[in-house]
């Protein structure tokens, strides 16, 4: 029997925590993959969590201006982009986030190390003892310097196109 998909419930597409200690390089390693995942044809969204609030808008102006009226959400469209600012009343998980991300293929998360979601460790051993995520059985791939066998495949850091080609095997993903 084929499966169907319920045209009414949007298809939400894989996501992959890149994780690691502060200052393994998970920013810089997402400024490389995005642009090489991108080149594939594949449309990629990020999540960034910030436990310690963020603001976007800026005092005085026209959004900022509606959002301190008491518009719950608030957006701002351009033809480059669009903005949302929206109130929320708890941290939302990861699978809440990505009912925003309709039309893309996969969402790369900064963090999130303790979802149980599909994970990418970035570990370098000059900068930490042992990796994060050795008992973890959401694990998918392991980025290092190291020497390390967490019964995944293992990558070199600087091995980006190997990686994205890995994710595309792994998620079975076509350009949308």
């Amino acid at each position: 029997m084929e499966k169907t998909t319920n045209p009414l419930r949007p298809r939400i597409p894989p996501l992959v925590c890149i994780v690691g200690k502060s200052g393994s390089g998970k920013t810089t390693f997402l400024e490389k993959l995005i642009p090489e995942l991108t080149g594939m044809g594949l449309k990629v969204g990020t999540i960034k969590h910030d436990v310690h609030g963020f603001e976007i808008d800026h005092p005085g102006k026209d959004s900022w201006r509606h959002k301190q009226a008491g518009s719950g959400i608030t957006l701002i469209s351009s033809p480059q982009r669009i903005g949302m600012v929206m109130d929320v009343d708890h941290d939302h998980t990861l699978d809440e986030l990505a009912l925003f991300f309709s039309g893309v293929d996969i969402i790369l998360t900064e963090g999130y190390k303790r979802e149980n979601k599909p994970k990418i460790e970035i570990f370098r051993r000059e900068a930490h003892r042992e990796p994060l995520c050795q008992n973890d059985s959401n694990l998918i791939a392991l980025l290092t310097n190291a020497d390390v066998d967490l019964g995944v495949p293992r990558f070199a850091l600087n091995d980006i196109e190997g990686l994205a080609h890995f994710l595309a095997k792994h998620f079975k993903l076509h350009p949308s």
